[in-house]
């Protein structure tokens, strides 16, 4: 079972949590899809557009949440990113966890990316 990541602000995911749907933030509202990432793509992800963002929390999605409204298109040099058309159901999640601004850098959950 693949896992993809979200990174957002800890307030729009608290709000999807009591709306009990993720339709984006940001970005996605006005691509018209919710980013996501893979292992591999998401600590570039917040380098480059999370940098010196703070109060921002990580969530872990399951391929399977978001199978049916799942895309793979190029992004970033060409690479191919899972986006969602659609929405994410906050309770179909693995986790959510804190991802704070250390000054430098992000601080990836070690049991994740160490």
């Amino acid at each position: 079972m693949q896992v993809f990541y979200k990174i957002l602000p800890r307030k729009v995911w608290d709000w999807a949590r009591a709306q009990r749907s993720f339709s984006g933030s940001g970005i996605d509202l006005v691509d018209g899809y919710i980013h996501l990432s893979t292992l591999a793509q998401v600590r570039e992800t917040a380098a480059r557009h999370f940098a010196g963002v703070d109060d921002l929390v990580l969530v872990a999605v399951p391929e399977q949440a978001v199978a049916a409204h799942l895309k793979w298109e190029p992004s970033r040099g060409g690479a191919l990113f899972p986006h969602v058309y659609g929405t994410i159901d906050p309770q179909q999640v693995s986790w959510v966890k804190d991802l704070p601004w250390t000054g430098t850098a992000h601080d990836f959950p070690e049991d994740l990316l160490s």
